[in-house]
C-alpha cells in the first residue's frame, strides 16, 4: 500500500480520535457549567473527517441529541464524505 494511503488512514484516525476527546470535554463542561467548546468547531472536526466517531459519541453520552444541526447535519456531512471517497476509489484505484 502506498505511503498517501497511510498518511490518510493515520489523519481520519487521528481526527476521529481528536473528536471524541473534544466531544466528552464539551458535555464535560457542559455538566460542570464551565467554558464550553463552540459549536462552529466541532462541525470543523466532522468535515475535515471526525463525523462518524463525533456522531457515535454524541449518541452514546447523550451529547447535543436535541439539536437538529448536530443529529442530521453530522450523518449528512458522513454521507457526503462517503459518497466522495467511493468517487475517488472507483476512479483512481480501479483494478
Amino acid at each position: 500500500m502506498p505511503l498517501v494511503y497511510w498518511i490518510i488512514f493515520i489523519f481520519i484516525c487521528f481526527i476521529n480520535l481528536i473528536s471524541v476527546i473534544i466531544c466528552i470535554l464539551d458535555k464535560h463542561r457542559a455538566v460542570k457549567k464551565g467554558r464550553r467548546i463552540r459549536e462552529r468547531t466541532l462541525i470543523l472536526l466532522c468535515i475535515f473527517g471526525g463525523s462518524p466517531f463525533m456522531y457515535a459519541t454524541m449518541i452514546f453520552i447523550r451529547h447535543k441529541t436535541r439539536h437538529i444541526k448536530f443529529m442530521l447535519g453530522i450523518p449528512l456531512i458522513f454521507a457526503i464524505q462517503f459518497t466522495l471517497a467511493l468517487f475517488f476509489i472507483s476512479k483512481y484505484l480501479t483494478i
